[in-house]
């Protein structure tokens, strides 16, 4: 298996890709968006955590997008998702973005309720 090629056409030309390639191309693009999201960790820019956007920063914001991002690539690629036809691929991928994101907005709205119960003591939750 690991020595199998996949058929690619480049510029009318028909090339063999490797695995490997492929393996180190994934691993390259994973490890990239990883250490920007480590290196925005460290840094945190004031920009991006004095201004906020939904009520919530801009560095929120761009971790939330650069996971979702790590996932569908993960996906696309580990799942064979790319070798699959369109709606099967849209149904899988879209639905896990779709309850990620909707996850994450009820984790977030909860957590900025419980915040604010504990910052002022009490707060009657209104509907």
């Amino acid at each position: 298996m690991a020595h199998d090629h996949k058929l690619a056409i480049f510029r009318g030309l028909i090339t063999f890709k490797s695995n490997e390639r492929k393996i180190w191309g994934v691993f390259a693009f994973l490890s990239v968006v990883t250490v920007v999201e480590v290196a925005l960790g460290i840094i945190k820019p004031e920009v991006l955590t004095e201004n906020r956007f939904l009520a919530m920063k801009l560095l929120n914001w761009i971790f939330i997008v650069l996971t979702l991002v790590k996932a569908y690539y993960i996906t696309w690629d580990f799942m064979h998702m790319r070798d699959e036809v369109k709606p099967l691929r849209r149904a899988v991928v879209w639905t896990a973005i779709f309850l990620i994101c909707y996850l994450v907005l009820i984790l977030l709205i909860e957590g900025d309720y419980i915040y604010e119960v504990y910052k002022n003591n009490y707060m009657k939750f209104t509907f």
